[in-house]
């Protein structure tokens, strides 16, 4: 039976393969959005500064910078009136600093002047915000409103389109069609799920499809070399 019979045609068929992963990646390292929501729990503008800052950034650099800086500022307001320089020593050495503080200081200001210094709860809104994807918005919107969401980064890209489950070029396009083909129930897990799976076993060459809990269920597309 292909991967793409088995995740899309059959619901039963989806919750095995979840299931399987799941219980495969039990005890394995949380990916850091995983990490970000649960430490910033229902606060929607820690989990959105503090996913601004761990892209391409080791967990423990995130976690630590993400700390100093909302101990001197904790809100849109007070955050937006630090000095960019001030932003910049608070959360080095995170990579691309200097960017990021821009995005962090130019976001905050919009905030502030936008949405009346609330972070805003629908996607439209959320992209507009300076340095804010689709990824972020959609970890926003499930970690910090609860509301339906599919976070998409390349490993969930990756493996979609290896198991034959989908054919897309980009994850923006993997989050589009995931929205209309997964059961909404596993919009939000799928992120930790694949991401886990990618990091640990699913890799992008050379996967380990020996210790794959779903081989059996998976077309292989693209993989010309596993272990």
């Amino acid at each position: 039976m292909s991967a793409a019979r088995v995740m899309a045609g059959d619901h039963q068929h989806v919750t095995r393969v979840m299931r399987a992963i799941a219980e495969a990646i039990d005890g394995l390292e949380l990916p850091a959005v995983e990490k970000i929501s649960e430490e910033q729990a229902e606060d929607p503008f820690q989990i959105l500064i503090a996913t601004l800052l761990s892209a391409r950034t080791q967990d423990a650099t995130t976690h630590a910078a993400s700390t100093r800086l909302f101990k001197r500022a904790r809100t849109p307001a007070a955050m937006a009136r630090l000095r960019l320089r001030t932003i910049e020593e608070l959360i080095y050495p995170v990579s691309f600093y200097r960017n990021k503080a821009r995005h962090v200081k130019a976001c905050c200001q919009m905030l502030v002047a936008r949405f009346g210094g609330r972070v805003p709860s629908t996607l439209d809104d959320l992209v507009m915000l300076p340095g804010v994807g689709r990824k972020t918005a959609n970890l926003v919107l499930t970690a910090g409103f609860g509301l339906p969401g599919i976070c998409v980064d390349t490993h969930v890209h990756r493996i979609c389109n290896r198991w034959g489950y989908l054919k897309t070029k980009d994850p923006n396009a993997t989050e589009l069609a995931l929205r209309v083909q997964l059961p909404q129930e596993y919009w939000i897990q799928i992120n930790g799920l694949l991401v886990t799976l990618g990091q640990n076993i699913c890799h992008p060459t050379s996967p380990r499809c020996s210790a794959c809990p779903v081989a059996a269920l998976c077309a292989r597309v693209g993989v010309t070399r596993s272990r």
